[in-house]
């Protein structure tokens, strides 16, 4: 098949999409790259509190797909809206890569090891909302700009550390200043953190049978949950959620998921964690019970803080 694949310009998603690009030829595929400038991409240097993020990485390739320029679309799935409009479907999630947040310091070991009053950047409410909790001494800042942006300027003493995704980081081979990897007990990833989603029309059965061959279960299963939760708790990228869900590696075939919605404010953090046999879970429900987990917990309270958030957003 001739296949061409939507994608954002930046040195990430163009990875993404030459890494899937890849894969493909390796089928026997013709495949070509178009990029795409979308909403986010023109406004780095304005804030998603001040403009609303849902869709904003999305939107403009998704209005590719429509019209038939490309056949597929690669994004970091946590960009993804957990409901996509009606022609699209989430084709294929391959295996995911380390879902984790880092902490990226020229100076400092580990987030325990920066000094009382320490600056870190992120674009995270999430991420900010965290932070607070575990350091509530520390001043968090809003920080966008793509990875070389950022790792820019934390090398010119802008702050003392930034919070980013380690699967970004790892694809570029920019893991110099990494200091620590946050366990998701701890510090809970965003939905689909870690994983590419490869979206396509629904209707393009060609297409979708084409990627098959990508699509991984036991991430399939994950992001599943995960996106079933958010979807449920109204969260979108600018709500101070994370939800993760992975293989529990003491007992083998049992999904475990961990749950927490924080307040950036103040951070007061409602967290859960549950396991169920992967065999017999729908991944869907298994989501929802988080949810409905963290709603029992008081997490609806903190959702209605979000109406009005501070400033940060998306990862």
């Amino acid at each position: 098949m001739n296949l061409r694949i939507g994608s954002r310009g930046s040195q990430l998603a163009l990875w993404q999409a030459n890494h899937i690009k890849a894969l493909l030829e390796g089928e026997g595929h013709t495949v070509e790259i178009e990029i795409i400038k979308t909403t986010g991409d023109r406004l780095q240097e304005v804030t998603f509190a001040q403009v609303g993020s849902k869709g904003m990485f999305t939107k403009e390739i998704e209005d590719a797909l429509a019209e038939g320029r490309v056949h597929l679309a690669v994004h970091s799935l946590k960009d993804l809206p957990t409901e996509l409009p009606e022609p699209f479907a989430l084709a294929a999630t391959p295996p995911r890569v380390d879902p984790r947040d880092v902490l990226v310091s020229a100076k400092y070991a580990s987030l325990a090891a920066l000094p009382q009053g320490a600056v870190v950047g992120t674009s995270s409410q999430r991420r900010r909302a965290q932070l607070k909790a575990l350091r509530p001494d520390i001043q968090a800042v809003e920080f966008r700009g793509n990875v070389d942006t950022r790792l820019r300027k934390l090398g010119e003493g802008q702050v003392d550390a930034i919070l980013l995704a380690a699967a970004g980081l790892d694809r570029l081979d920019k893991t110099e200043w990494v200091r620590e990897r946050l366990k998701p007990e701890d510090f809970c990833p965003a939905a689909g953190q870690g994983s590419l989603g490869i979206e396509t029309r629904k209707d393009d059965h060609a297409t979708i049978a084409a990627l098959e061959f990508l699509d991984d279960a036991p991430t399939r299963f994950a992001v599943t949950a995960e996106r079933a939760a958010l979807a449920a708790l109204g969260g979108g990228c600018q709500v101070p959620i994370g939800i993760h869900c992975r293989m529990q590696s003491v007992r083998v075939g049992l999904a475990e998921i961990f749950g927490v919605v924080a307040d950036p404010a103040t951070g007061r953090t409602i967290r859960i964690h549950d396991t169920a046999p992967r065999q017999h879970t729908d991944p869907g429900c298994f989501g929802l019970r988080a949810a409905e987990k963290l709603l029992a917990s008081g997490a609806r309270d903190l959702l209605s803080l979000a109406t009005s958030p501070a400033p940060g957003a998306a990862d």
